[in-house]
C-alpha cells in the first residue's frame, strides 16, 4: 500500500523556476500514477512544468525535500504540495486551487 501525504504551505522556491506560479509536477519515468496525473492536469487545462526525477539527482533531492518522501508524483502548486497521489486525491486538490473541472 502506498503512503498518502499532503504537505501545506512549504513555500520553498523550486530550482530553475522560470515562473514561480506555474505548478511543478515531479515525475518518474514509467510511473503509471505520474501518467494519470498528467492526464488529469491536461484534461483540466492546467499548465504545468514537468520535472523528471529519474534523470536528475538534484531534482530527486528537491522532490524529497518538498514532500518528505521518495514516491512520485509530487505536485507543487505555489507552495501547496500534494505528494504520492492518484486522481482521487488530485481532483479535490485542484478544486482547492480554484480549478474548475472540465465536463
Amino acid at each position: 500500500m502506498r503512503h498518502r501525504l499532503t504537505l501545506i504551505n512549504t513555500k520553498k522556491t523550486p530550482m530553475n523556476s522560470s515562473n514561480p506560479n506555474t505548478p511543478i509536477l515531479y515525475t518518474k519515468q514509467g510511473c503509471p500514477w505520474c501518467q494519470k496525473a498528467r492526464n488529469v492536469l491536461s484534461d483540466n487545462n492546467v499548465s504545468y512544468r514537468e520535472v523528471s526525477v529519474t534523470e536528475s539527482t538534484a531534482a530527486f533531492a528537491e522532490m524529497q525535500t518538498l514532500s518528505g518522501q521518495s514516491f512520485a508524483p509530487v505536485l507543487d502548486w505555489n507552495g501547496q504540495v500534494l505528494a504520492d497521489f492518484g486522481p482521487e486525491e488530485l481532483h479535490p486538490f485542484l478544486a482547492q486551487q480554484s480549478v474548475s473541472p472540465v465536463a
